[in-house]
């Protein structure tokens, strides 16, 4: 979830600074529009994988232990 959240920050400072390069008609602009929307998309689709994990994780223990009671 920590690499999630750190490719969401980075994913927002590229598209930032691709803001601040369109304003100065810098070319290269476009390349750190790129990076940070695939940044921001990975780092999305992290976080959401890793609560999806912890969710599967507490019905499989919560499963085990109503099996291990009977």
């Amino acid at each position: 979830m920590r690499r999630g959240l750190w490719l969401i920050l980075i994913g927002i400072a590229f598209n930032f600074l691709g803001y601040y390069l369109m304003e100065g008609d810098e070319i290269k602009y476009g390349w750190a529009m790129i990076i940070g929307t695939i940044a921001f998309g990975v780092g999305f689709l992290l976080i959401i994988y890793s609560l999806i994990r912890k969710m599967d994780r507490n019905a499989l223990l919560k499963g085990r232990s109503s099996e291990t009671e009977e």
